[in-house]
């Protein structure tokens, strides 16, 4: 057993409590595990990974309000079984009438309350545009037999878990400041687990949505009470902005890593650009001998992760808008180069590191979910409201949230937003422009074959959370639960720290690594990884995170 086993299994045994089983017809993997029935009862059913991830993310709408949504947006990253790929980005926009300084005050500072809290906060809507298009283009069961499980939840009710009824308890006065009147979500002041959470409103919604597919949403009823939400705050989005907003198939990132292929979100998520960065700074580097979280092997990631958030930072935004220089982001002599004058004899300050010279020149409340059916078509899906319960808003007699995706923008540049990280004029707020954001759905693959299908919510650590997931199966030789339940660490250029989960790093090597110049900062556990490893029989083993209500279920 290698020399970092027992400290990871010790805290996997205390978090997890999950048993690695593997299944062979498929799997689903999601925060809650609500949502996680209703995808396999698709897939038993006959339908394919897109029917069941479309499925999942109306459940999750009712099931997990602070992250599930269809009031946000996302990203889906496909394989099929014979290997084709697709990606599409469902990311909210800036509404028609919004501009750089709408969170300046007079003297020009941010205003970082208004990009967070109430109507203003609200970017357009797009989960709904993008589960019509990922059905029309890859759906194989009936539109209305993908709907009618989240209705029926809405509908009827669900038992809320303990972690849910602590934050529905907490955000109480929240939501009543925010909102007009009582809602399903403020129905209670002090919920206990077990409570059933009933969301009469929701259903309605969802059961336009069922009817008329995107014109449920976009146009008509559910439309005339955004707006009207609208009105009785101060925020922006208009019909036009509903109307005009659609979802984009994009051709997702992808580059190599020790013969492993990774497929991943391109722009206007910086996740895959990001993910594959890092990979090509530490490849050259032998992380699986200096063995997990070892001294040398956190200098490595850390430094690498200080220098590709500082590209980020700069050269990140939506494409649509800004040129992205992909292709010299994803060349390795690029990153490779960047990681030249990193010593291992001492922390180079994030105050040293720029961005890299081109030529030619996002809370931690987002939900992911993975699914593979039993073709071997997979999806990696990444969902967001941004914060929890986004703007805190529920549309009035519609019953959904409204997210607060407008932070995710550099709300001023050099000014950091909710998760402290700092953008510049690439990702400056513009009207129907999508905000950048971390999300990293991804997709592995290895020699042609399906390997591993990952993701997480977590904000700016989001990146830094799945990259580390891979590592731990690919270099330090875990399971899928073992990867996803290890502790973790995040770095992201500024502020300069290394922030670090209480098990992670041993005592030692902290010491060490702070002698050296590193500043390190304990704060709580963070994201909610899922994940799905393929085994060399072609069966599935998942990866469910248990710092969350995440759940695998499979058959």
């Amino acid at each position: 057993m290698k020399k970092y086993s027992l400290f990871i299994l010790t805290f996997f045994t205390v978090l997890s409590g999950f048993a690695q089983e593997s299944f062979k017809n498929g799997m689903v993997v999601t925060a809650h595990p609500e949502a996680s029935k209703v995808g396999i009862d698709i897939l038993k059913k006959g339908g394919n990974a897109i029917d069941a991830s479309i499925a999942v993310q109306f459940a999750l709408a009712v099931v997990y309000p602070n992250a599930g949504n269809i009031g946000g947006g996302g990203f889906l990253v496909y394989r099929d079984a014979k290997g084709n790929t697709d990606a599409l980005d469902f990311r909210e926009k800036a509404p028609l009438n919004a501009k750089e300084d709408m969170y300046w005050d007079k003297d020009g500072n941010a205003i970082t309350d208004l990009s967070l809290y109430g109507q203003l906060a609200a970017g357009v809507p797009g989960t709904v545009d993008g589960m019509v298009k990922a059905h029309e283009k890859y759906g194989k069961l009936s539109w209305k037999e993908l709907v009618a499980p989240a209705i029926n939840l809405a509908q009827k009710g669900f038992k809320i878990t303990k972690q849910q009824a602590s934050e529905l308890t907490n955000k109480h006065n929240d939501f009543v400041r925010l909102n007009a009147k009582t809602n399903a979500l403020t129905s209670k002041v002090n919920w206990v687990e077990g409570d059933l959470l009933i969301q009469a409103d929701l259903a309605k919604t969802l059961k336009l949505i069922q009817q008329k597919g995107r014109k449920g949403f976009y146009e008509g009823k559910t439309a005339d009470l955004i707006v009207k939400e609208m009105n009785r705050g101060n925020g922006i989005i208009s019909k036009k902005d509903l109307a005009d907003y659609h979802s984009v198939w994009r051709t997702p990132v992808s580059g190599l890593y020790k013969g492993y292929k990774i497929i991943s979100m391109p722009p206007p998520s910086s996740g895959g650009i990001a993910l594959i960065s890092l990979f090509q700074s530490v490849e050259d580097y032998p992380l699986n001998k200096w063995g997990f979280q070892s001294e040398k092997s956190i200098q490595t990631i850390v430094e690498a992760e200080r220098r590709v958030y500082a590209d980020r930072a700069e050269h990140l935004g939506d494409p649509d808008f800004v040129k992205v220089p992909q292709a010299q982001l994803l060349n390795k002599t690029y990153n490779v180069n960047r990681m030249k004058d990193f010593s291992f004899d001492k922390a180079t300050p994030s105050s040293s590191i720029k961005a890299g010279e081109i030529i030619g020149k996002e809370s931690m409340e987002t939900t992911h979910y993975v699914i593979v059916d039993k073709d071997g078509n997979a999806a990696s899906v990444t969902t967001t409201l941004n914060g929890s319960y986004g703007s805190l808003v529920v549309v009035n007699d519609a019953g959904f949230l409204l997210n607060n995706e407008m932070d995710d923008f550099s709300v001023k540049p050099g000014t950091p937003n909710m998760y402290g990280l700092v953008g510049g004029k690439a990702n400056a707020i513009e009207p129907s422009k999508r905000m950048l954001s971390s999300m990293t759905p991804s997709i592995l693959e290895k020699d042609g074959k399906l390997f591993m299908v990952v993701g997480t919510p977590g904000g700016s650590t989001i990146i830094t959370s799945v990259f580390q997931t891979i590592l731990n199966v690919i270099d330090f030789n875990m399971t899928m639960q073992e990867a996803v339940a290890a502790p973790r660490f995040h770095h992201q250029w500024l502020p300069d720290q290394v922030d670090y989960e209480p098990k992670a790093i041993s005592t030692n090597v902290r010491e060490a690594l702070q002698q050296k110049g590193y500043n390190l900062k304990e704060r709580k556990p963070y994201g909610r990884v899922d994940g799905i490893l393929v085994n060399p029989d072609k069966t599935y083993q998942g990866g469910a995170d248990p710092r969350g209500d995440d759940t695998i279920v499979g058959y």
